[in-house]
């Protein structure tokens, strides 16, 4: 594999690529050994998702990982949540989940946490791991070569799937949600693995639609923020009468929810959701937002006697900043739901749960509960491909010289009745648009002259 597709795999918060030409078995085994040296690891839980592709993938990151002195736990097929709840309730050095999230069929990745489900990104390991490998220095260890006599580690498995469920279900009191009818669609992906070990111990009935394992995605891309991936749930929730449908990512540790007409929650919602609950329980607390949150999100955590808490886009961030500032819960707009109790962790199941139980102590149903909130008009994220990224950044800030701008993540440009943030992705040469405004009309129009300008 070339020095090139070694650096394009490795993004700023995991590794992602296609199956075999860019993420194969060699680079797996070599990502093993450098992640047991990086943490001088003892101990590392490896789970993974349903693609076609995890086993052998699973087979080659295991023996890098035992080949470099570490014990591999073998935790399955799994959630992305059920894997860092595994390493910090465990007490493991690391842990690695195969997964590519919501990417279509042909890719895979891995997700990396270091001791008390600490995640790493480029800044915090990854470009170690990266160098090293890319380097070529360490080739006494190949995969293709190896022998599977002497292994200085070992490989044992550890079924986690009801402690985390038990885990998940101590973020409410399950006695007071109502028995609710949900519609799930999973995808395909891990929600259909983790979804019944939770609902069993609720009165809600479950519609439950592409629960079987299938990596090669079947019915439609395990990605519910593309609204024709959501369009059968939608379906189910008006056609059998549902109170409400959650939707889950291929790696299920994002959450979406529709309320009863079949209408999306958007994440930024659902985080004043979880806000709202968190504050019940938890009063006077710190509650973190992400720079593409709807106003409303602030509001509703002042309203609830709590602190807003501003951040930049990024789990990795997030979660460094969580813990800095002993942080309760933080939101993004993107459908991550952190929580300091779950080693500061993201978990849409834990989202779900504390929803519900906002959900079960109104008499109203969830559209009704959500519309006093929900005011705003938002445009979702936008992206245009553009050549000089910081030069369209200052053009747009030129354009507008009166408004209040803020640098914490890209620019985000306020007025009284509408604000944008733009700000560059972190493996693509796109700026991000996002756009709020108090009515429909001016949200429109001003997404209009942004694209226009950038044209």
């Amino acid at each position: 594999m070339s020095t090139t597709t070694i650096q394009d795999v490795f993004k700023r918060y995991d590794v992602r690529g296609i199956y075999p030409s860019e993420l194969n078995e060699e680079l797996a085994y070599q990502i093993g050994i450098q992640f047991v040296k990086l943490l001088d690891a003892k101990t590392v839980a490896i789970g993974r998702d349903m693609r076609v592709s995890g086993p052998q993938l699973f087979d080659a990151l295991a023996a890098g990982i035992i080949d470099g002195g570490a014990t591999v736990v073998d935790i399955g097929l799994v959630s992305t949540d059920a894997l860092y709840f595994a390493v910090g309730k465990y007490s493991y050095d690391g842990g690695i989940m195969l997964t590519a999230s919501h990417n279509p069929a042909e890719y895979n990745g891995m997700k990396f946490t270091g001791r008390d489900a600490e995640a790493l990104s480029l800044e915090t390991g990854l470009s170690q791991i990266r160098d090293a490998i890319a380097s070529g220095n360490d080739k006494s260890k190949s995969y293709k070569h190896r022998s599977a006599d002497a292994l200085p580690g070992k490989r044992i498995e550890r079924d986690v799937l009801e402690d985390f469920a038990a885990h998940c279900l101590s973020f409410i009191d399950a006695a007071q949600v109502k028995p609710f009818k949900v519609a799930i669609d999973a995808g395909n992906g891990m929600g259909g693995k983790i979804i019944p070990p939770v609902f069993k111990h609720l009165p809600c009935e479950i519609v439950p639609l592409y629960f079987e394992l299938d990596g090669n995605f079947p019915n439609h891309p395990a990605n519910p923020l593309e609204p024709e991936n959501i369009r059968d749930l939608q379906a189910a929730v008006v056609k059998h009468n549902c109170d409400l449908g959650v939707a889950f990512d291929g790696d299920a540790d994002r959450m979406f929810i529709l309320d009863e007409k079949g209408n999306l929650v958007t994440g930024d919602i659902v985080t004043a959701l979880v806000a709202i609950n968190t504050l019940k329980h938890n009063p006077r607390q710190k509650i973190l937002y992400n720079v593409v949150c709807s106003k409303t999100v602030p509001e509703v955590i002042e309203a609830n006697s709590g602190t807003p808490w501003r951040a930049p886009v990024g789990h990795s961030l997030i979660k460094k900043i969580m813990r800095e500032e002993d942080i309760i819960f933080g939101g993004e707009h993107s459908g991550h739901f952190y929580f300091r109790d779950n080693w500061y962790a993201d978990s849409g199941m834990i989202a779900l749960l504390q929803c519900l139980q906002v959900f079960s102590e109104s008499p109203q149903k969830v559209s009704e509960i959500i519309s006093p909130i929900d005011k705003r008009f938002r445009s979702g994220e936008v992206n245009r491909k553009v050549n000089d990224i910081p030069a369209a950044i200052a053009k747009l800030e030129t354009q507008h010289k009166g408004a209040e701008l803020n640098h914490l993540d890209g620019v985000t440009i306020t007025y009284p009745d509408w604000w944008m943030n733009i700000r560059s992705s972190n493996t693509e040469p796109l700026l991000r648009i996002n756009i709020e405004a108090d009515s429909e009309a001016v949200m429109n129009a001003k997404l209009k002259e942004v694209l226009e300008l950038l044209a």
